[in-house]
């Protein structure tokens, strides 16, 4: 069975905003795409056109109708992909070592060369956050798109998991939850993130900010005011032009 590293320099991990999430699966979209084209093994369909589709996902997007103590029903969109827990009991299960945690970032990671497709991780896992690719007969995870964030041909604000790059709504956030004061940990922290069922003892890396009432945001978000905030206060060129034309009908 294969070992956990005792510590790691980071960890690095994702912020899932559950109260941002507009469910609109661009994050499950891009994690296809990227996965697919570069790191391991694509990421296979089978009979997609056909009356039984089915695939490889690393990241799935869930909606479920959730009923307050108080107040109407709410939609809640729930985003799920490997979690990197520290104590990762997907990788002490696997036989053969190719489930294993890095120690210099904390990512978990499986080589594919050494997989023998036993599916005893997905057993193990308690969130069911990882999938047997059919076409390839190995086992397929989220990797933190780590083919990305160490990648220098890249410009800077691309060195990210591309689920977070892609995210239009801005619900994903990525970074190292070793640092206190690095963007994630103060989010965590200023609004109450949780570890998803923390009573399974994985400790998992990624944390899920809850749903705010939205009772008590009267005053707080106004969602039309990037929209309605004038580009220029004196339109030039072609427009300006139309502008004082229109104007004087």
């Amino acid at each position: 069975m294969t070992e956990l590293p005792a510590s790691t320099t980071r960890k690095m991990g994702l912020v899932i905003d559950l109260d941002t999430c507009v469910g609109c699966h661009a994050c499950v979209i891009s994690c296809k795409g990227w996965n697919t084209e570069n790191y391991g093994a694509p990421l296979s369909d089978q009979e997609p056109y056909g009356a039984d589709p089915s695939g490889t996902f690393l990241n799935r997007v869930h909606s479920y109708e959730v009923q307050p103590a108080t107040g109407a029903a709410q939609l809640i969109h729930f985003p799920k992909s490997c979690l990197h827990c520290e104590d990762a009991p997907c990788v002490t299960v696997c036989p053969t070592g190719a489930s294993y945690k890095r120690t210099e970032d904390g990512i978990v990671l499986v080589n594919e060369s050494d997989c023998i497709g036993c599916g005893l991780c997905a057993w193990a896992c308690p969130y069911g956050a990882r999938e047997m690719d059919q076409a390839e007969k190995v086992m397929k995870k989220c990797t933190l798109c780590v083919d990305r964030i160490y990648n220098e041909n890249l410009p800077e604000e691309d060195r990210v998991p591309a689920c977070v790059r892609t995210c239009p709504a801005g619900a994903r956030h990525f970074g190292d939850f070793a640092d206190p004061d690095s963007h994630v940990s103060r989010l965590t922290a200023e609004r109450g993130g949780m570890d998803l069922m923390p009573e399974m003892g994985t400790k998992p890396v990624n944390k899920y900010l809850p749903p705010r009432p939205k009772d008590q945001l009267d005053g707080q978000i106004d969602i039309l005011a990037p929209l309605l905030a004038p580009v220029v206060e004196e339109p030039a060129g072609f427009l300006g032009w139309l502008d004082r034309a229109l104007g004087k009908l």
